[in-house]
């Protein structure tokens, strides 16, 4: 379980793999570039300590990690949290917090936690990443326009009324970079995906402002020169009043590397078929965490936009991870002096683009149409990620999250059920349990008991990627599902997308009133089809047969929509 992936692929690869890793190693390297420089200064530190970040945290995650092709390093969603930090505590806090969330997550990993993260519920996730997107934009606005104020607020609103009064003195040679570069990042995809947008930006708009000798801030003229090298290890000074008053954003620190890092290494499974190792992963980031700020770098975790980038390029095994923090650090020794002319107005315009990525604006529309409950958690945790704080956020979203579902289940409970349950009756027949029914062959049938909210979804999850050999038809039976939340509907939604690519084809049977106003709501009920939602089991297995070309058994298809969606058995 604690055995590092790198370890447990050594033996296995092979002579072109080592190649295609190596390549891949190099490109990813070449696109963190001005990713981690620009995560360092949004931050609220010096560009260098970015790049420090991605090269000592993204060796370490490759080296220890439980992923075969996580990359690490600094990512957006630790800008609110680093930069409050600094602001209250100074940089030995960021060192005290960040090594502390080291210690939480190495805690996590050894004590098996990998497999709990799951349970946060969807809209918490959700609703502060997207509000971590609108503040790194907000963050960006004085660079990307050029407004030249020397101290921005950390406060939202008053950050926006200080830019408001500010507005007059935009600099349009500074804005004029920031929008090409924009531009750029945007539409380059479509003439390569080779190079990425974003070092084509950072290459031209330098050479443009350098050439032109245009009155655009860099990051030399606003930090100084990048160090060439990096510095010793240096131990923070441990003040046990400043333990006390940073255990609450090392925590924050810690969830958040535990969240991004598992779900960057679950879509990469998703996108190489493999499984990685969840609590490896936790320790390996405790590592690098523990690592980072003591050679002066800032929160590291897996980062999705890079590990995609890696496997998409040919990376298969941690060696791409570790080739990508060399390369890091063989641009910061020898090309360190000319990284110190990009333009600060597009490195504001590659952090606009991860803001709009980050944001998930199409997941969090579709999410305001979930059940009443999960949009209250959803708006809560964005606003207050927006207006206060990180680490608040997270409380509350989370507090009420945990209310709202102890009301759902009061609200969803039978007495009668229970009873039944409860029963040492032997004599207890269910008619139409699925014993008692003809399966055709390759059809599944997976029964949902109970309300199917962010812990049962994630079990069901378990038990559907467990099935060696995928059927054609797969049924699942709601008959005993009262209530569905957000988690749940996501991932009906995930398992019918990845039926469509696999060839399954998905019913659904016994869908009772709220799960069936659910799914109308979310629009799944339309890319499922009415015509593969059923009232009953025998209906379902007779369309499965249908779908199969097989002589139907059960009864003749002419019911009415409204018998076919009563949910009765």
């Amino acid at each position: 379980m604690f055995k590092p992936k790198l370890f447990v692929l050594l033996p296995s690869i092979t002579k072109e793999q080592l190649i295609k890793d190596i390549t891949a190693g190099i490109l990813v390297g070449i696109v963190a570039l001005p990713l981690a420089i620009a995560f360092g200064i949004a931050s609220g530190v010096s560009p260098e300590k970015g790049l420090i970040t991605a090269v000592i945290g993204g060796f370490i995650v490759s080296f220890l990690g439980g992923s075969r092709v996580q990359i690490g390093g600094p990512t957006g969603a630790f800008i609110i949290i680093v930069y409050g930090i600094i602001q209250q505590h100074g940089m030995n806090g960021l060192m005290l917090a960040t090594i502390m969330a080291g210690v939480i997550l190495i805690i996590m990993g050894f004590a098996q936690f990998g497999s709990m993260i799951k349970f946060i519920p969807y809209p918490v996730i959700v609703g502060f990443t997207s509000g971590i997107a609108v503040v790194i934009f907000s963050s960006q606005v004085n660079d990307f326009f050029g407004l030249n104020i020397d101290s921005v607020p950390a406060d939202f609103i008053e950050k926006w009324e200080v830019y408001i009064l500010n507005f007059a003195s935009i600099n349009y040679e500074t804005l004029s970079v920031g929008l090409a570069s924009l531009l750029i990042v945007i539409f380059w995809q479509k003439i390569s995906k080779k190079i990425p947008g974003s070092i084509v930006a950072i290459v031209i708009s330098t050479v443009v402002v350098q050439y032109f000798n245009l009155d655009v801030a860099t990051i030399e003229s606003r930090f100084g020169s990048i160090p060439s090298s990096i510095p010793s290890p240096s131990i923070p000074f441990f003040d046990l009043a400043a333990i006390k008053a940073l255990v609450l954003p090392a925590t924050t620190i810690a969830i958040l590397a535990a969240i991004e890092s598992l779900l960057s290494a679950v879509v990469s499974d998703g996108m190489i078929g493999g499984k990685h190792k969840s609590n490896m992963e936790l320790v390996a980031n405790g590592v690098a965490n523990i690592a980072s700020p003591l050679f002066g770098g800032i929160p590291v975790t897996g980062a999705i936009a890079r590990t995609a980038t890696n496997i998409k390029n040919g990376g298969r095994t941690p060696i791409a991870g570790i080739v990508h923090a060399l390369t890091l650090l063989l641009i910061m020794i020898f090309l360190g002096h000319l990284a110190m002319l990009i333009p600060m107005a597009a490195l504001a315009a590659i952090l606009v683009v991860v803001a709009f990525n980050m944001s998930e604006h199409h997941i969090f529309r579709k999410l305001l149409k979930s059940p009443r409950s999960d949009v209250i958690v959803l708006l809560t945790t964005f606003s207050l990620t927006i207006i206060l704080d990180l680490t608040i956020a997270l409380q509350v979203g989370m507090v009420l999250a945990v209310i709202l579902f102890m009301k759902r289940m009061a609200s969803v409970s039978n007495v009668d059920i229970i009873k039944r349950e409860l029963k040492d009756n032997d004599d207890f027949v269910d008619a139409n349990s699925i014993q008692s029914k003809e399966i055709p062959e390759h059809v599944e049938v997976y029964e949902i008991n109970g309300p199917f909210f962010f812990g049962a979804a994630s079990k069901f999850k378990d038990i559907i990627q467990r099935v060696e050999n995928p059927p054609k038809v797969m049924i699942l039976r709601m008959r005993n599902v009262p209530a569905i939340d957000a988690t749940g509907l996501n991932l009906l939604s995930k398992i019918y997308h990845d039926n469509q690519k696999d060839g399954i084809h998905l019913i659904l049977s016994g869908v009772h009133t709220q799960p069936l106003f659910a799914l109308t709501q979310y629009k799944l009920i339309d890319e499922i089809g009415e015509d593969n939602i059923f009232g009953n089991i025998d209906d379902a297995l007779d369309r499965a047969r249908e779908l199969l070309g097989l002589p139907l058994k059960g009864r003749p298809k002419n019911f009415s929509p409204d018998v076919k969606r009563e949910g009765k058995m």
